[in-house]
């Protein structure tokens, strides 16, 4: 039997083609800087995440390798869903219909300058505290 040693989710990794226009769209959508440098000549590392959250997202230069416009499977919280549909709209973003079923909170799906998809659901604050 494999003993588990992880403690957490660090960071989701998300390939972008400007990463100072995704740290501008993502800082209009409440994340912060946690890390932005430059590793190594030519390599940024860019991470930001939601106050008060421990997992980054990593916005990542784009490459052959690892492509933009990817279905990054990231499901984020909103306290009001329809608040933000209309704002990522507003910053150009892509969005999906604004789901709401009875058995579930509004939710939608949005793609970034990039055409990279999230996911946003509409949760109460109370849960997350």
């Amino acid at each position: 039997m494999i003993t588990t040693t992880c403690t957490g989710v660090l960071t989701v990794a998300v390939p972008v083609t400007d990463q100072d226009r995704s740290k501008a769209l993502f800082g209009q959508l409440g994340f912060e800087t946690h890390l932005d440098a430059e590793l190594q000549p030519g390599f940024r590392w860019l991470e930001m995440r939601v106050p008060g959250s421990e997992t980054t997202l990593s916005l990542v230069r784009a490459s052959e390798n690892l492509p933009a416009g990817i279905d990054t499977g990231i499901r984020l919280g909103t306290p009001d869903a329809r608040a933000a549909h209309a704002a990522l709209a507003e910053l150009g973003c892509t969005v999906g219909a604004l789901l709401e079923w009875e058995t579930a909170p509004p939710m939608f799906v949005f793609r970034d300058h990039d055409g990279n998809a999230f996911y946003l659901t509409q949760v109460d604050e109370a849960q997350h505290t």
